[in-house]
């Protein structure tokens, strides 16, 4: 018999058990499933929380829909009839003279089309006409290794990115424009600049594919994510699932790998999967020759605080579910999602919930991170009241902060990934790295990962 252990009990730790699970029974395979997590609780950075009429979520509060990965988990969950998406509307960008409408027809606020560029409130004329060049310009070296941000600065002009395109991309990629790589955000870019001669046109040409999913394009579920992380330990009966003790050592023993546990216990497997965040699995791996590839990964911070009030959502502006916050501001918010409009599950009375980003690329961040709850949740409230004039004392707050632990993937990530799985091959060649700090931070892309791990190490025993 087989043992695989699996570290961490977030999405992708979860996922591989579940595929694990599943390859165990539909082939009677001979093999033993021990999941292992550090909290008493399962799901990482998915966790509901609710009070009173709201439904809050601490971590992600949706997962993109059309990942492949994604309706095949839930329909094998048997979640189909619980599953909710998203409301459309406009999004927003706030500057220093208020809320903008991100003009309709744009891609992360890429226009589509002329009528997009030119129907914006963000950029100047001069601006506009200086992005029309992309219709004259070759691409003559980017590919998708390239920075996006130079890419789209060389062809779409500095004033369009900085004002219109940078804080939508940056507030979902949580990083600068000019450190991550065309391959990491957006890489059709590249392909559309190469076959139409213009990302605008190509953009354009593909209206439908994009407009198409605009709508339900995330989805939850009708009692938040946390139907999703205990529907999965629900079905996971062939699992050990071992709560409330981390690993402290992952080390080679011969022909397998011995976990040395916090609580001064042990466990051995042939096979071991390490889910947790990089600089957990750098801590327990130990090992020197991996420290130059761990150390090119990066993590960022982020503060959630949600704010309910005791006051109808259709008070905010028309058609709309939230807002960006470009730089230079007198807002200390990245962004600002209304969450009772673009999730009517999240509050049973229609009444307001709002959700507010503070993330570490903020220049005021430390300053926050210092913060009681209470101070924090007073900040959020004066971005609120400057950003939607709303003088209304909020009746449920809830603050919750990611120290170091959003991947933030830069211009060497993929070399350093690649760096980090030769390297293991070697040391630990029954270890594997998976999860957002490698392979992808969407949950779409966890779920794809762990699945992947379990087919191929079922594929890998059945070769011995």
């Amino acid at each position: 018999m087989k043992k695989v252990a699996v570290i961490g009990g977030g999405i992708t730790g979860l996922s591989a058990m579940h595929y694990f699970q599943k390859l165990k029974q539909q082939e009677n395979l001979d093999i033993e499933l021990v999941l292992i997590e550090k909290n008493t609780e399962l799901g990482g950075k998915i966790r509901t929380v609710k009070d009173g009429e709201f439904i809050m979520e601490t971590g992600a509060d949706s997962i993109v829909a059309r990942h492949g990965s994604v309706w095949p988990l839930v329909e094998e969950l048997d979640l189909e009839d619980r599953v909710v998406y998203n409301g459309t509307g406009i999004s927003y960008l706030y500057t220093d003279s208020g809320l903008h409408p991100i003009p309709a027809d744009t891609v992360f606020g890429i226009p589509m089309d002329e009528e997009a560029l030119f129907s914006s409130t963000l950029i100047s004329e001069q601006g506009k006409q200086e992005a029309l060049k992309d219709f004259e310009t070759k691409n003559e070296h980017f590919t998708r290794d390239s920075s996006i941000g130079e890419f789209l600065e060389s062809f779409l002009g500095k004033e369009l990115v900085e004002k219109q395109i940078a804080p939508v991309l940056s507030g979902v990629y949580s990083g600068k424009l000019h450190d991550l790589t065309l391959a990491s955000t957006l890489p059709y870019l590249a392909d559309y600049k190469n076959e139409y001669g213009s990302i605008i046109k190509g953009l354009g040409a593909n209206k439908a594919k994009f407009q198409g999913a605009a709508n339900k394009k995330f989805l939850s579920f009708d009692e938040g994510m946390a139907v999703l992380i205990d529907r999965l330990e629900e079905t996971l009966t062939d699992v050990t699932i071992m709560k409330g003790t981390g690993i402290v050592a992952v080390q080679k023993n011969g022909e397998t790998v011995m976990l040395s546990m916090e609580d001064g216990g042990s466990v051995e497997a042939d096979y071991v999967i390490l889910t947790t965040p990089h600089h957990l699995a750098q801590q327990v791996l130990n090992l020197p020759e991996l420290e130059p590839e761990f150390n090119q990964l990066h993590n960022s911070s982020l503060i959630s605080i949600y704010l309910g009030f005791n006051i109808p959502d259709a008070e905010l502006p028309e058609n709309g579910t939230g807002f960006i916050v470009s730089d230079n501001t007198d807002l200390r918010c990245n962004a600002c999602t209304w969450t009772s409009r673009k999730w009517q599950h999240t509050s049973k009375d229609s009444h307001l919930l709002v959700r507010l980003f503070y993330k570490s690329s903020n220049p005021g961040f430390d300053e926050l991170k210092g913060m009681s709850e209470q101070q924090l949740a007073a900040v959020a409230l004066e971005d609120i009241r400057k950003s939607l004039n709303l003088a209304a004392e909020p009746k449920s707050v809830e603050v919750t902060g990611w120290d170091g632990n959003m991947p933030n993937y830069n211009m060497n990530h993929k070399a350093a990934v690649e760096g980090l799985e030769r390297k293991l091959a070697d040391q630990l060649p029954n270890v594997r790295l998976a999860g957002a700090s490698y392979y992808g931070v969407g949950i779409g892309a966890c779920i794809q990962n762990g699945k992947d791990l379990a087919e191929a190490l079922v594929a890998e025993m059945e070769r011995e």
